[in-house]
């Protein structure tokens, strides 16, 4: 079953999707492709997901900041690497 912050967590990704979409209306600066949207709703759905059942696996709060700190780390290198290629692997996106 779907709880309460799993539908706001969802939500948001949505919510934050919506910023580059409008954003190419009115720029050429921002061009995302269909599959471009669907990597990052992959990618914050993963990342938001995991903190969620962190959050409900552990019961210090330091390790869960910890678990969920590390998580939201490895997002940004995921991002950053499909976005620029910080480590030159071949998905790279430039």
């Amino acid at each position: 079953m779907i709880s309460k912050r799993q539908i706001i967590i969802l939500s948001s990704i949505g919510l934050l999707l919506l910023i580059p979409l409008i954003a190419m209306q009115f720029t050429d600066e921002v061009d995302w492709s269909f599959f471009d949207f669907i990597m990052m709703g992959i990618l914050l759905s993963v990342t938001g997901l995991l903190c969620d059942l962190a959050i409900k696996t552990f019961n210090q709060t330091i390790i869960k900041i910890l678990i969920c700190s590390s998580i939201i780390i490895i997002f940004l290198l995921v991002w950053a690497e499909l976005a620029v290629g910080i480590f030159g692997t071949p998905f790279a996106g430039s």
